[in-house]
């Protein structure tokens, strides 16, 4: 979710209603495809509380090249950079990196390249005390990787990513090793990057009762049958009127209930101006009022505080609410507002999404009441803005800006 989080910075309450050390990037070689599986080395976690919440991610993992310009580039220019930093990226590997940092015990599925960036990525995983035995090895393959430009002027970032080769298929991975990877999880997480292998590895926990997770950026080929399997989703901004097709991102948070009754809550991302998160109740009876969910969002959004810096979050009761020729989900609906950074202090969003859905899965296994688990998410995301990179500023559960939402 590195790009989510950023992706609509610039987004407005009226918006929701529109209708409309250097390492180099080796050469890919596909002529070997032979898979070994790396073994976890002893892992020193420091400053991580001690905790046996498993969790399971499966997804990308990269190495980031990350650039600071003054200004972005025109064409034909060339221009200095003003800092550079190499790091691990990739919406899984961040998401659990973030859950590691908040004293979860989380495992990722994935797979790198024999190439010296897939070992400088197993080796940050480890360093942050994520279970790397379930990453496969492919001999002769090369690992993804990102060219991240940070443009400090706007403060946005533009990434350009080369996949790794060969991918993951779900060949890769036998049912006595997934059964081994979900032992004793409590929660199991897809950044749906790569729907056909993910669908493959979803129903394996679907079938042994595990609590889905599951991030939705854009619609592609196999994400139905995904967020079918799912328990929760967060999207991306653009992702629920693109695959509803209704004319608000309220209506369409309606509509993706009805459309996946499995389904507990939805959350979707806004950037900076907060997220909205629909939660299905089964609380429903004759005298439960009913609203139209447009409307009602209207009046929740005049109700926030832009006085507050801190996050906080807005929530209504049990209501039915209803989108016009749609249909209406009994549930609670909730506004959550994002931490504003002071410009001196915003230094990359870089994989913001990633920690916030990293904080969500922590809150998940904690089963945190909404009302603390978004502005828990977003003072986490927060924190990873006030450095470069998406995981140089992810917050440790010791860190005193999480204090208040942990008693």
């Amino acid at each position: 979710m590195a790009t989510m989080w950023n992706s609509l910075c610039v987004v407005n309450a009226n918006n929701l209603f529109n209708s409309s050390s250097p390492l180099l990037p080796l050469r890919i070689n596909s002529n070997s495809n032979l898979r070994f599986r790396f073994r976890r080395a002893t892992i020193t976690s420091m400053c991580v509380p001690e905790n046996d919440v498993v969790v399971v991610g499966y997804g990308m993992t990269t190495v980031d090249f990350l650039a600071t310009v003054d200004s972005f580039p025109n064409p034909d220019d060339k221009v200095r950079t003003t800092s550079f930093k190499v790091q691990g990226g990739g919406n899984a590997g961040n998401a659990l990196t973030c859950a590691a940092r908040l004293g979860l015990k989380p495992k990722l599925i994935s797979k790198v390249g024999d190439d010296s960036q897939g070992q400088a990525i197993l080796n940050e995983l480890q360093r942050d005390a994520v279970d790397t035995s379930f990453v496969l090895v492919s001999k002769g393959g090369s690992s993804a990787f990102s060219y991240v430009l940070i443009d400090n002027q706007t403060k946005t970032r533009t990434s350009i990513y080369t996949p790794a080769h060969p991918p993951m298929m779900p060949d890769d991975q036998s049912q006595s090793t997934l059964l081994s990877a979900f032992d004793e999880a409590r929660l199991v997480y897809f950044d749906g990057l790569t729907t056909n292998t993910a669908l493959f590895i979803a129903q394996e926990a679907a079938r042994n009762k595990i609590p889905i997770l599951v991030e939705a950026e854009t619609p592609k080929e196999g994400m139905n049958e995904l967020l079918k399997l799912a328990d929760f989703a967060v999207c991306s901004a653009r992702f629920p009127k693109a695959w509803t097709h209704a004319s608000s991102i309220p209506s369409a948070l309606v509509h993706m209930l009805l459309k996946l009754p499995n389904i507990k809550f939805v959350i979707v991302t806004l950037g900076e101006d907060g997220c909205l998160m629909l939660e299905r109740s089964a609380k429903e009876d004759a005298d439960t009022e009913e609203e139209d969910i447009d409307c009602f969002f209207k009046s929740l959004y005049e109700r926030k505080d832009d006085s507050l810096a801190v996050p906080t979050c807005i929530s209504s009761v049990v209501k039915k609410f209803r989108a016009n020729r749609i249909g209406t989900v009994c549930g609670r609906f909730f506004l959550g507002t994002a931490e504003r950074i002071p410009d001196c202090e915003l230094i990359d969003t870089t994989g913001a999404g990633d920690a916030f859905i990293g904080a969500i899965i922590y809150a998940i296994c904690k089963n945190m009441e909404p009302e603390k688990m978004l502005p828990f998410a977003a003072q986490v995301a927060a924190a990873k803005c006030r450095a470069m990179g998406a995981r140089t500023g992810l917050p440790y559960l010791t860190d005193p800006c999480l204090a208040a939402y942990l008693r």
